[in-house]
């Protein structure tokens, strides 16, 4: 059973961030055949640089427009204005959007941030925690210093019909967000980090697409989802799409909320998944981060969750809230770590009532049911899924031979691990921003580990496993 534990809070929090690619034609055909606009589809993604303490930067993004400043003329790539809070996904990338737009080359990138039509304001959200006590989350609304981000491109990126290209928005949460002495002051002056991408760059990925099935086709193996704007994904699997938990196709029904990984198809603007994992089989589903578990030792009876991701959104569960979730002895857990080529027989292992750890990125998922009210949501079902932590390299602790090294973690999760935390690679870490191998890691260091916090059966000791592994400024 879910309770909320926390008053109404005022920012709703959506997922992150944008990210365009360009495949496809079509044709608008004027009064002559002569006068045709030939166009591409354009798609959005990103993620944030994080800040210590920081839970939620949440503001509407009101739009973003491709310019060729050499005609003076701009499209835009979303299709409506959207909500997004940059401090939800660290270190991992969600899809936004796809808008279609006029081939030819455009130099510049106009964002333009600020109120909502409805009039709600930005929201910054920060953690309070006290010994003991289950921590809370604080929001203030910030003062912006400027509400248009300009990037200018040394050389132009083009939409053509023959092959996407994609923009990633990375919100430096760290520059952005003025720190006096410590203390958060309120005032942000946003800073975008905006590159372009190709369609088989690590930037133009698919982390996590959280979204709900609407239909399902096993003859061609795919199943179609809504996502963003209303608009309808056509999902196509392969023999190489690993399904978390040794789940099927065949299991999935409109009632089945998933996480997909995965890259757009270039051609037919479809994802090809890489990775699916079942977040709910009964139409509800929220996640995030536990803040506190009950009791913090032994079998957990119920823990906290700061809910950061929702569906569908009207049950009795608020986006930015922390809410109580009640366990009983036939929730069945589950963990999403197929990319981590670890073997999903040891799920239960390492991931179950007793192995809950303040700190770990979890979705929930039951019966839509009685989930208006808070206190008759079910939990049926407990996954574990990557986040990204952020922390300083503890010196002489990097083991190249063995794989390992220890961070001691900041920010937002460091509230919540005040233990210093042993990092496990694997053969299929990937290193990004700078790095491109475990030797070129030093102690003090600036990092993010995305990964899976998990708590070692043996010993009970907090340990990490690396999907990524990033440098920071």
């Amino acid at each position: 059973m879910m309770r909320n534990n926390c008053n109404s809070l005022r920012a709703s929090l959506v997922a992150l961030a944008a990210f365009a690619t360009l495949a496809g034609a079509s044709i608008a055909q004027a009064a002559t055949p002569a006068a045709t606009t030939q166009k591409g589809e354009t798609f959005v993604v990103g993620t944030d640089t994080p800040l210590a303490a920081v839970a939620s930067f949440s503001v509407q993004i009101q739009s973003i427009d491709a310019v060729d400043t050499t005609t003076s003329t701009s499209q835009p790539l979303l299709s409506s204005p959207a909500t997004i809070d940059f401090a939800r996904f660290n270190g991992l990338q969600t899809l936004i959007d796809i808008n279609s737009v006029p081939v030819g080359d455009y130099n510049e990138l106009v964002v333009t941030i600020g109120q909502s039509p409805s009039g709600q304001n930005p929201s910054l959200g920060y953690l309070l925690s006290s010994a003991g006590n289950p921590p809370t989350i604080n929001y203030i609304t910030p003062t912006l210093t400027t509400y248009t981000i300009t990037k200018k491109f040394a050389h132009s990126f083009t939409v053509s019909q023959a092959e996407p290209v994609g923009i990633r928005l990375d919100f430096d949460l760290h520059k952005s967000i003025q720190v006096v002495d410590g203390n958060i002051t309120g005032t942000v002056d946003p800073v975008f980090n905006i590159t372009v991408v190709g369609p088989d760059a690590p930037g133009a990925f698919i982390d996590e697409f959280d979204t709900g099935v609407v239909s399902v086709d096993p003859a061609n193996q795919t199943f179609v989802v809504q996502g963003p704007h209303g608009r309808f994904w056509t999902i196509d699997t392969t023999g190489n799409t690993q399904w978390d938990g040794g789940a099927t196709l065949s299991e999935l029904n409109s009632s089945t909320i998933v996480q997909i990984s995965g890259m757009l198809t270039r051609a037919t603007s479809t994802i090809t998944a890489s990775e699916i994992t079942i977040l709910s089989q009964n139409g509800f589903y929220a996640g995030g981060l536990a803040t506190f578990v009950t009791p913090s030792s032994g079998a957990a009876s119920s823990f906290d969750l700061y809910v950061r991701g929702l569906l569908p959104s009207t049950t009795g569960l608020t986006l930015g809230e922390i809410a109580t979730i009640d366990l009983s002895d036939t929730d069945k857990y589950f963990i999403r770590w197929n990319k981590h080529k670890l073997p999903t027989a040891l799920s239960t292992l390492v991931f179950n009532a007793d192995a809950l750890l303040p700190g770990q990125s979890i979705g929930v998922g039951g019966p839509a049911s009685g989930a208006a009210n808070p206190d008759g949501v079910t939990v049926k079902r407990v996954t574990l899924r990557d986040w990204g932590y952020v922390g300083t390299v503890v010196d002489g602790s990097v083991h190249p031979v063995k794989d390992t090294f220890q961070m001691k973690v900041d920010g937002f999760a460091g509230q919540l691990i005040p233990q210093t935390i042993n990092v496990y690679l694997t053969g299929v870490t990937a290193f990004r921003y700078g790095y491109t191998g475990l030797g070129q890691i030093h102690g003090g260091d600036l990092v993010r580990v995305v990964g899976l916090l998990i708590k070692n059966p043996v010993n009970g000791e907090t340990i990490l496993i690396g999907r990524y592994v990033d440098a920071l400024d």
